[in-house]
């Protein structure tokens, strides 16, 4: 394939029940290499490969996958400039940074682009098929060590829309009108859980937690669940 050229393969998108994928880098080779590692999971299907970000969202408007994975560093169109874009997409996929980069300023850009995980690309195989599954599935891909500098730089600076400084968390909490299974699974999100562990932990369905955190984010105006891990932690409610 050409390296100025899109694959899609709009057939493999209908009916398969498979997890779809849309690859975005620049280099064809590492592109290539992404795609035997994930199709030789079962259910996997790589339905779209772009070598820059505009490309990318125009595959990921195109042929509508669960995850696209994006690298940082493309030319014209940036990953997180493609994030930041698909981000703002009706019903968009999840958003899969890989990078070499491992920097705070590289991590937090991806979070605040909406990318929903961030994974060095000298991951193994296994971690990459994991990750992919995970954010597929709606969680949040951070490691503990990753979250814990997430926490630490949204805590250490002044926040512009001033929550930072309401401390009070049940009186947040009262004003947002979470109910009191809300706040649990808050509580469990600040602890880094993904959306089976806190089904196992409240002995519910996947479903109802699933349902649970959309409300939470609906009703603290939050984006994603680690913004809902900062604000647990800022307002005092994440033990």
């Amino acid at each position: 394939m050409a390296a100025d050229d899109v694959n899609e393969t709009n057939d493999r998108t209908e009916g398969t029940g498979d997890l779809t994928i849309v690859l975005a880098d620049d280099q064809e080779l590492v592109r290539a290499g992404f795609r035997v590692i994930l199709e030789s999971e079962p259910g996997f299907r790589v339905v779209g490969e772009a070598p820059d970000g505009a490309r990318a969202v125009d595959a990921v408007r195109t042929l509508h996958p669960d995850v696209v994975c994006l690298d940082v560093q493309m030319p014209g169109v940036d990953g997180l400039e493609a994030a930041r874009r698909i981000a703002a997409l009706p019903d968009p996929p999840a958003v899969l940074i890989l990078t070499t980069f491992d920097s705070d300023d590289a991590l937090f850009q991806a979070l605040e682009a909406g990318a929903s995980g961030f994974l060095l690309k000298n991951a193994s195989p296994e971690r990459l098929i994991d990750a992919v599954r995970t954010v597929a599935a709606g969680d949040a891909l951070l490691a503990p060590d990753v979250t814990r500098r997430v926490i630490s730089r949204a805590t250490a600076a002044p926040v512009a829309s001033g929550r930072a400084s309401d401390r009070s968390g049940d009186a947040a909490l009262a004003s947002a009108g979470l109910t009191e299974r809300e706040t649990e699974v808050l509580r469990l999100l600040a602890r880094g859980l993904s959306n089976a562990e806190i089904a196992a932990e409240l002995y519910v369905g996947d479903a109802t937690v699933k349902t649970h955190v959309s409300n939470v984010l609906q009703k603290l105006a939050l984006r994603d669940r680690i913004q809902a891990v900062v604000w647990a932690f800022e307002h005092g409610v994440a033990g």
